[in-house]
């Protein structure tokens, strides 16, 4: 599968959590975990892109016992642990970018 039709398929991908997500949050009182973008540092930035990318997680795959069983399996993938990293990072760009990259 070529980049580019990776990268779109993740962000629908997350676009759908996304939606969904709006919608749990319309149906019950929730924490906002993510009142800005704007963070001190870039470690900052990069924690919080590892938490939305969680909570997007979260947010499509509620069933916790699917969610073991899925860790069970990408635990020992590197390639799926690279997915995982990838998802972090297009994430931390769009958080670097809201930070003008820290300058």
């Amino acid at each position: 599968m070529n980049n580019l039709l990776k990268a779109v398929l993740l962000l629908s991908f997350l676009s759908l959590g996304l939606i969904q997500a709006a919608h749990a949050s319309e149906e019950k009182n929730t924490e906002d975990y993510m009142p800005s973008l704007i963070t001190k540092t870039p470690l900052e930035g990069r924690m919080l892109a590892i938490k939305i990318v969680r909570k997007t997680i979260g947010t499509i795959q509620r069933d916790p016992e699917i969610k073991r069983a899925v860790r069970k399996k990408y635990q020992d993938n590197p390639q799926l642990l690279m997915y995982a990293a990838e998802l972090v990072a297009i994430e931390f760009k769009t958080i670097a970018i809201a930070n003008n990259y820290w300058r």
